[in-house]
């Protein structure tokens, strides 16, 4: 290994943590610093049919191709993971935010003991749309199953959302300001489905988290509090158990990760030798300066090329619930 490297709680309704995000966005800041973390850049998921990942996104989510290559043998080794190179990837993103990426990677099995929301990592990508009724009724004609429908948010009854798992197991939250939108916390859709704003990480103990994220990235820190979450307790079996939950701001507006406390009935990610994990494998994040970071990194940075990093440098960082953490230079 190679080392260079407050916002208040807030929590979720009965259906997710969007809520969080709302009273979140709502608080002043009180961090003197500014996160590390500017912005989400990318999530990346395995898939063992890359041309029905491809097909599925485009067709039912109206994301575009951006590029298609194979992984290097660099970005492999920044991975930690010398079985990718080679593979297939292709990379799609929303027409308002074409630099906001789902990067789907080819990978050869989904190993026995991965299902969604039911181990610790990257465990659902929160895109912002246009109108979730309307989307959700496309969607129920999909390979995308819906584990949650649409619903106003507690106590912000103009945000509604709902929630999909996709082809490969990895779930989607589908979130909309259905009110005036130019007083909205959310960021605009800009078409039907616009880009990710919320990345959820969920671990066995969130305030090794918690720690981890304020103090290695600048984020301010909250404490976390219980909720009802429909999808965790329904995927989980939870009966009236409850999941503690808190966010932190990245840099820039209407960027957020969310973080999940999950119960004992989650496991550690099942991951094939040399390969990415099964299902959202890692988010990609833009930073300012790799060498300000006192995090250590899985492999030296080194600059990659393709549409997804435009020969800057980047590294990747594995957090306390083993998630890849990829870290873009971006001045």
């Amino acid at each position: 290994m190679y080392h260079q490297f407050k916002f208040p709680l807030v929590f979720a309704s009965w259906l997710s943590p969007w809520l969080a995000f709302a009273l979140l966005v709502a608080a002043p800041a009180t961090q003197a610093a500014e996160p590390a973390l500017q912005r989400i850049r990318m999530a990346t998921v395995t898939t063992t049919d890359l041309g029905a990942f491809e097909r599925d996104y485009s067709r039912w989510l109206g994301y575009q191709v951006r590029e298609r290559g194979r992984v290097s043998q660099a970005l492999a080794r920044s991975w930690g993971a010398p079985a990718m190179q080679g593979r297939n990837y292709v990379l799609l993103s929303s027409k308002a935010a074409p630099d906001v990426f789902v990067r789907a990677v080819q990978t050869k099995r989904t190993p026995a003991g991965y299902a969604p929301l039911m181990t610790h990592g990257w465990n659902a990508i929160e895109i912002i749309v246009d109108d979730p009724d309307a989307t959700y009724a496309k969607l129920r004609e999909s390979p995308f199953r819906v584990i949650g429908e649409p619903a106003p948010l507690g106590g912000y009854p103009s945000i509604r959302a709902f929630q999909v798992v996709g082809p490969s197991g990895e779930v989607l939250y589908l979130t909309a300001e259905t009110g005036d939108r130019s007083k909205s916390i959310l960021p605009l859709p800009g078409g039907d489905v616009g880009r990710i704003f919320i990345m959820v990480l969920a671990g066995p103990d969130i305030d090794a988290l918690l720690d981890f994220y304020s103090t290695k990235f600048d984020m301010a820190r909250g404490t976390a509090r219980k909720r009802t979450v429909g999808v965790i307790k329904r995927a989980q079996s939870l009966g009236d158990d409850e999941t503690p939950l808190a966010t932190m701001r990245l840099a820039q507006h209407g960027n957020l990760l969310e973080f999940d406390g999950y119960s004992a009935k989650a496991t550690t990610r099942p991951v094939e030798r040399g390969e990415l994990p099964p299902g959202i494998a890692s988010t990609s994040f833009a930073v300012k300066n790799l060498d300000v970071l006192g995090v250590e990194f899985v492999a030296p940075p080194a600059k990659l090329d393709g549409l997804a990093y435009g020969d800057r440098r980047v590294a990747s960082v594995r957090g306390p619930a083993g998630e890849l953490i990829e870290l873009i230079e971006e001045n």
